[in-house]
């Protein structure tokens, strides 16, 4: 892969392709943060709603670790995953704590529930450190512009390498939109890309080659319906509304008594409700 190459074409096609999103004219890491955790596993458009509303109610660290978790998990509605706003949270607190935002990959991988791909997303959009940015959408562009599959930790070197020098904001937020618009993982719209010239993949018709264009940075997610992961997001639901009494959990998650115990004991287990006698509640 010739480096150069790829970083001139990658950064003049987002000259006038970058998306606008609404955390994207921020530098405050508490923002970028906010909006690394969110955007896990969440499509891009319910981001760009609730990150706006989230930050207007929480704006610093302080303000969400001085709110109980409770509120979080209410205004998280509608995101999914709610472990994540139980993690941001926790790292609101562990902020405070520190008596400051973290600035280097060690202290930032500290905090609770922050792995590489959130931390390195943090010093390159909020402190603008030359490190690369590995999510799906890059390692995907990386494989197949490589023209072969990726371990993670390749391509994690292959992403650092290629960060220009005091592009890192741009370089990064380029990769990702270009994977997450242009290369994507059901097809690919080489005829948009301004890597075509260049790239080891194109010529299988467009359609993604699994063996020969991943990076194995993420997994594919489980289905979603009739999941022990739907039944916790409705219980967590009506939690918002009050407390709720266990006798109506069942109907609640609609499974069955010995299913309905277990999702309580995995949100209590979790820290994301509270259980007093015989009701739940938000924590």
């Amino acid at each position: 892969m010739n480096n150069d190459a790829v970083v001139e074409r990658v950064l003049g096609w987002a000259s006038s392709t970058i998306r606008e999103l609404p955390w994207r004219t921020t530098r405050d890491p508490w923002g970028v943060l906010v909006s690394e955790v969110m955007s896990q596993q969440t499509q891009v458009g319910r981001v760009a709603e609730k990150w706006p509303v989230f930050m207007e109610r929480f704006p610093t660290p302080s303000a969400c670790a001085a709110s109980p978790l409770g509120d979080v998990l209410q205004l998280w509605q509608g995101m999914g995953y709610p472990r994540r706003a139980r993690n941001l949270h926790r790292c609101a607190v562990a902020i405070v704590e520190l008596g400051e935002f973290p600035e280097d990959l060690e202290s930032l991988l500290a905090l609770p529930g922050i792995g590489p791909y959130t931390a390195r997303a943090v010093l390159a959009f909020a402190f603008g450190h030359d490190v690369g940015v590995l999510d799906t959408n890059v390692g995907r562009v990386l494989a197949r512009v490589g023209g072969k599959s990726l371990s993670v930790s390749e391509a994690q070197t292959l992403a650092d390498a290629l960060v220009p020098s005091g592009e890192s904001w741009l370089w990064n937020q380029a990769m990702m939109d270009l994977g997450g618009t242009v290369c994507t993982s059901r097809r690919a719209h080489c005829d948009e890309c301004p890597l075509s010239d260049i790239c080891q993949w194109r010529g299988d018709s467009g359609v993604a080659d699994p063996a020969r264009s991943s990076a194995g940075v993420s997994r594919p997610q489980a289905q979603f319906e009739g999941s022990r992961r739907q039944a916790r997001g409705l219980l967590l639901k009506r939690l918002g509304q009050g407390a709720v009494v266990l006798a109506e959990v069942p109907d609640i998650v609609n499974r069955s008594p010995a299913q309905a115990h277990e999702v309580v004991d995995g949100l209590v287990k979790d820290g994301l409700c509270v259980l007093e006698s015989d009701s739940l509640r938000l924590p």
